[in-house]
């Protein structure tokens, strides 16, 4: 037995690391099916889904709507209007990259649906091997196979089967994340305006950049700087910056109104609070969040904005002083912070929340910095137990205001 136990770990040394990936990735697969169909198995007509639903059912359900929506009918020229003369929810919410290739790739098996499973599924192989590449030079070749192995195993790991555009948005992000870090940045001038219009997001990236570019200069006497790099963090910065905010220019010229883009996040907000919302003022949804949930809980009110304090500075000492989390290095760092003060600023959270959470997944290699393989195994349950309680609380059952992914 330990000489088979040896022979398997020798073979699997020497496996080329694509293949390696590629079966950690269709064994993480094959478990999310186990869990989908066991949710749909569990399925009544409490859910949104009603009884027994497919998985079909489920790689085209809640936002894979929106984007199935896009890609057949394009974005409205007219924004449609509640009842109260507000801005109701429609597609300009959703960028058009995904739907549109989705579409291309459906029409050669006749579905839109089938484009998006496959896109999602081979962005996500892709995405795997993406990130081991962005980790491996950091924490070393075996943890960041395991950081690959809690990626594509987490708990919002549906994503990866079914028509979002996360895991596209995440391949194209951890290229992004991995040509900064070593400098070569002519590859951003083409994923910055892919990733832009890809999911929201590119304007913590252009945050990133110059935070990357300040440490650069920070360190120029034992890293030298050189000007056409100078050249290239400026130029690039004001690339995701100008595509930033390019979509909801579009929005304006196609609407007749400067404001439907904004108008049509803040539709999903107003759901949310009673007296709905006057407009977008950043960092105030993480305010009438916290708020909000502890009035949901029972507790004093007051008390949200207190916590809310006491997590964004814990989130800040993790990100600067917690060792495993050090040992990603400052590029990653940065990002993590970049990204959530984007969230911080433009962000309600709610019962999508995790599933935002998704482009700091290169923190993964914190967790599998420690070698204890008691330690890795846990995380690696955690994940799974995780996995199944978002797949069918949240995504498959989805009957309460708290259960939207």
């Amino acid at each position: 037995m330990a000489q088979l136990a040896l022979t398997l770990t020798r073979r699997w040394a020497s496996a080329p690391l694509p293949l390696r990936i590629a079966l950690v990735y269709l064994a993480a697969r094959a478990v999310t099916t186990a869990l989908m169909i066991a949710a749909a198995l569990q399925s009544t007509s409490l859910s949104r889904f009603g009884a027994d639903p497919g998985l079909a059912d489920f790689i085209v359900a809640w936002d894979a709507q929106w984007y199935w929506l896009v890609a057949e009918e394009g974005y409205p020229s007219d924004l449609p209007l509640t009842e109260s003369g507000d801005v109701a929810e429609n597609a300009w919410a959703f960028m058009p990259v995904f739907a549109f290739a989705a579409k291309g790739i459906g029409f050669l098996f006749g579905s839109w649906g089938m484009g998006a499973f496959l896109l999602s599924f081979v962005a996500g192989y892709f995405a795997c091997v993406a990130l081991h590449r962005l980790l491996r030079d950091r924490i070393g070749q075996q943890a960041a196979m395991w950081s690959v192995v809690f990626f594509a195993s987490g708990p919002i790991a549906a994503m990866f089967q079914v028509g979002y555009a996360e895991t596209l948005f995440l391949l194209l992000l951890f290229l992004a994340l991995d040509a900064t870090a070593r400098r070569r940045y002519t590859w951003l001038y083409l994923l910055i305006p892919i990733m832009a219009f890809t999911r929201p997001g590119i304007l913590a990236f252009a945050l990133y950049l110059g935070l990357h570019g300040i440490l650069r200069w920070w360190h120029r006497r034992e890293d030298p700087l050189a000007t056409r790099e100078v050249v290239h963090i400026v130029g690039l910065g004001a690339l995701a910056t100008v595509a930033g905010f390019s979509w909801q220019v579009i929005a304006g010229i196609v609407t007749g109104d400067p404001g439907a883009y904004l108008a049509t996040e803040l539709s999903w907000r107003r759901n949310w609070l009673v007296g709905g919302v006057d407009g977008f003022i950043p960092f105030e949804g993480w305010i009438q969040a916290s708020q909000f949930w502890f009035g949901q809980w029972g507790l004093p009110t007051s008390w949200g904005p207190v916590v809310l304090a006491l997590l964004v500075v814990a989130a800040g000492a993790a990100l600067i002083y917690l060792p495993q989390v050090r040992a990603l290095g400052p590029d990653l760092r940065l990002w993590s912070a970049s990204y959530l003060l984007y969230l911080l600023a433009v962000f309600f959270p709610q019962s999508s929340t995790f599933r935002l959470l998704l482009p700091l997944s290169p923190a993964w290699g914190a967790f599998a910095v420690p070698r204890s393989r008691p330690w890795r195994v846990g995380v690696l349950i955690a994940c799974l137990v995780g996995q199944w309680l978002w797949i069918y609380h949240v995504y498959a059952l989805g009957n309460t205001f708290w259960q939207v992914p």
